[in-house]
């Protein structure tokens, strides 16, 4: 397929300014967004189509001046973050780099860029420093700017800071195994430098067929458990790792309803772990998929109010670690987060999500993917993962993939 090229021409940038005064001072980060996985900027992407009763309406003026508007209310994204502890084609274009932005502190929290099309859509690309928010704050912020863009005055949900709810207590106590922040040896000494991208599309039925086999005799599983199950163990094999060599399965997972008490409704700060799931290759690559199946289950049903905090307090005893990458792959899954919902004012974005798979710290980025809600050109509604390996390994997953799907459904491939 051949590589799409878009012509952009870009005007200077502008920094937006809350409409109105906002309170002075500084703010507590907790140690859930002050954790080493959230130390990047993270690129998202909406693309929305024409719509006649907007073509008299410039949607990079309506953005910027609800922006304005929004940011009185999320006042903290206009801010900087102060000494913190000691895919998609044509990225570049679509979201400007703005020079000096790429640090994280001292630096801008969120960078717009609106690019419109010819045929009257247009393109909303924006990066947000992660340690403000992770996925549900973030869409609660977009909500917001959206209410705004189509001219409400204030948000229906009022924004909570309150990060202080998550400070470590008094006596910090780590009360859990989390494997995920347990350095280990590579047996195998793997390269991630020269990395390929590839996304793949799996539709209702292939989500069947894997739901099936990883519920084992007589068992249930979940979409996330099936499909994070068969990633796992295929990409896992395609590595052609050394049988011994310990392998880990990390997923996001939102805190916010795992506190006793929950975390305010409104909170948009981080509340995101990754639980971590564990085996050998070997063990991966020869057993069931519902043996993989059954470890990610375990991970998931195991984190409670108390596996927070215990998380939170070995981020304080620890000096805040970046979970181990070697023999991880990391799954976020926003497939009910709503990010195609959010109406500009030109209706539901045709594509809204991750602009990329691949991102995270330097070391991390490789290692991470997203399931992401999507609808192929046969206007099946499914899931896109991107996927990132090196080549000769992606060739290895790609023929898997292939075989596992046997054209039962179009199969989705782009290099990003």
């Amino acid at each position: 397929m051949a590589p799409l090229r878009m012509k952009i021409t870009r005007r200077p940038a502008i920094l937006v300014t809350p409409l109105l005064p906002t309170p002075k001072g500084l703010l507590y980060l907790s140690n859930l967004d002050d954790q080493a996985a959230f130390r990047f900027h993270i690129p998202a992407i909406q693309f929305y189509r024409f719509h006649p009763s907007k073509k008299s309406e410039d949607p990079a003026k309506v953005i910027r001046e609800a922006l304005a508007k929004v940011l009185v209310f999320y006042y903290p994204f206009a801010g900087r973050l102060f000494d913190l502890h000691p895919p998609f084609p044509c990225l570049a274009d679509l979201l400007h780099d703005v020079p000096g932005s790429q640090t994280i502190t001292n630096s801008p929290l969120l960078l717009i860029q609106v690019t419109r099309l010819r045929c009257g859509g247009f393109i909303f690309a924006l990066r947000l420093n992660h340690t403000m928010s992770d996925a549900p704050g973030f869409l609660q912020f977009l909500t917001a700017l959206a209410e705004m863009a189509k001219g409400e005055a204030i948000p229906s949900v009022f924004p909570v800071w309150e990060r202080e709810i998550l400070q470590p207590r008094t006596n910090p106590a780590v009360k859990f195994p989390h494997y995920e922040f347990d350095q280990i040896e590579d047996k195998h000494g793997l390269q991630m430098a020269e990395m390929r991208q590839s996304s793949f599309f799996f539709g209702p039925k292939e989500i069947d067929s894997l739901k099936r086999e990883a519920a084992g005799q007589g068992g249930k599983c979940t979409t996330f458990e099936a499909l994070s199950a068969y990633l796992w163990r295929s990409r896992t094999r395609a590595l052609q790792l050394p049988a011994e060599q310990e392998v880990r399965f990390l997923f996001a997972l939102d805190g916010r309803p795992r506190f006793d008490p929950p975390l305010p409704q409104n909170f948009y700060g981080n509340s995101t772990i990754f639980p971590c799931a564990k085996t050998t290759a070997g063990e991966l690559a020869t057993k069931p998929l519902s043996f993989a199946a059954k470890l990610i289950r375990e991970a998931r049903t195991s984190v409670n109010g108390e596996y927070m905090r215990s998380v939170i307090d070995l981020m304080e005893l620890r000096g805040h670690p970046l979970f181990t990458v070697v023999g991880t792959y990391l799954v976020s899954d926003i497939t009910k987060m709503g990010f195609r919902d959010v109406d500009l004012g030109w209706g539901r974005a045709v594509y809204g999500g991750p602009a990329q798979g691949g991102v995270g710290p330097v070391s991390v980025g490789s290692l991470t993917s997203f399931f992401v809600p999507y609808r192929n050109t046969s206007g099946v509604e499914g899931i896109v993962v991107p996927v990132c390996l090196p080549p000769a390994a992606m060739q290895i997953l790609e023929a898997e993939i292939n075989e596992t799907i046997e054209k039962a459904s179009p199969f989705l491939r782009s290099s990003m």
